[in-house]
């Protein structure tokens, strides 16, 4: 006997389960924001207009770092620490999208196996999708679904260092730099904008035989914070850390509240928050008006010919761009 399907969650359920906190409501909200059918974009932009009112209410830190640095570890150890001065924590964590398959890896919820078994824990791993930084095309969907669900803080984990983490600044409060000791090889090979973004910066791994590098790679790096924010109201602080031995997570966590509450005094907090939401409305309707320019064919065909031009040097771009453009504006008026 065929099994029949389950039904489809209505928009009142989902705002319900949300708002109230229901984790598997939330897990199936952050799917269906995440989903290209369009059935399920219509139902996630009403959801995402509903719960508005309940967001804005988290920190949202952003943690990246090169790989190997222990990004998953290290966030384990800080959730713990968060969630021992009784906050809900959820961890939006990006996963490698396979480049075979194109489907995530997703093991980051695997290993980060005791915080995950948290009740007042969240852990969400997502597809990167080839997205600008390594965040997910609905990263910040997700956060204003957790925020309505009630978590306190929301950490969101990239893939890794280079110069699109702006796209990770532009959507969190503090912006958390991880690094190895070997800091003059690391350093070398670092973008200075990464250094100019980060407001703190971690040295993981500083236990046993490697204390001593990774102090030196704290001065190394407060000293090339000194240098690239030269003349700048303060420098951002360098710890160091270990998930093994336990140390400096809490000193990193003090200076992330710290930061916060200066910023809301100050009101910085407030300001950098409605320049984060302009920059995402932005954003958001040059990623509509991309996809309405792909749903005419005489632009498709329009755009594989300009390229061949421009490319074969017949042509310039700037040239190429606006002929494309006025056969886009074309097609709308036929459309139309």
């Amino acid at each position: 006997m065929k099994q029949q399907a389950k039904p489809r969650p209505t928009l009142e359920s989902f705002l319900t389960g949300v708002v109230n906190g229901d984790r598997v409501v939330l897990a199936q909200a952050i799917t269906l924001i995440e989903s290209h059918l369009p059935e399920d974009e219509l139902l996630g932009a009403a959801l995402l207009e509903k719960i508005m009112p309940h967001t804005g209410n988290s920190v949202r830190l952003g943690i990246t770092g090169v790989p190997g640095v222990g990004k998953s570890t290290f966030i384990e150890s800080l959730g713990h620490v968060v969630l021992k001065s009784h906050k809900k924590l959820a961890v939006l964590s990006i996963d490698p999208t396979s480049p075979i398959g194109g489907g995530s890896i997703l093991g980051d919820k695997t290993r980060m196996e005791t915080l995950s078994k948290q009740p007042r824990a969240f852990i969400r791993p997502s597809a990167s999708m080839d997205t600008t930084g390594g965040v997910a095309q609905r990263t910040r969907e997700c956060m204003l679904l957790c925020e309505a669900a009630g978590f306190d803080v929301i950490i969101v984990e990239t893939v890794g260092v280079g110069q699109s983490e702006y796209a990770v600044k532009d959507m969190v409060d503090f912006f958390l730099l991880l690094m190895l000791a070997g800091a003059g090889d690391d350093l070398q090979g670092m973008k200075k904008g990464i250094l100019e973004l980060a407001d703190a910066i971690a040295i993981t791994k500083a236990d046993g035989n490697n204390v001593a590098a990774a102090r030196q790679a704290q001065a190394i790096y407060a000293q090339a914070l000194h240098t690239t924010r030269a003349g700048a109201s303060g420098t951002s602080p360098v710890f160091t850390t270990s998930a093994v031995s336990h140390t400096g997570i809490e000193d990193v966590w003090k200076a992330i509240t710290g930061f916060v509450a200066e910023a809301k005094e100050n009101k910085s907090f407030d300001r950098q928050r409605k320049r984060q939401y302009a920059t995402w409305l932005r954003d958001q309707f040059a990623d509509l008006l991309k996809a309405d320019v792909q749903q005419f064919d005489e632009v498709r065909t329009a755009q594989a010919l300009l390229e061949s031009e421009v490319t074969s040097g017949d042509r310039s771009p700037r040239s190429a761009a606006s002929e494309l453009l006025t056969t886009y504006h074309r097609a709308i008026r036929s459309r139309n």
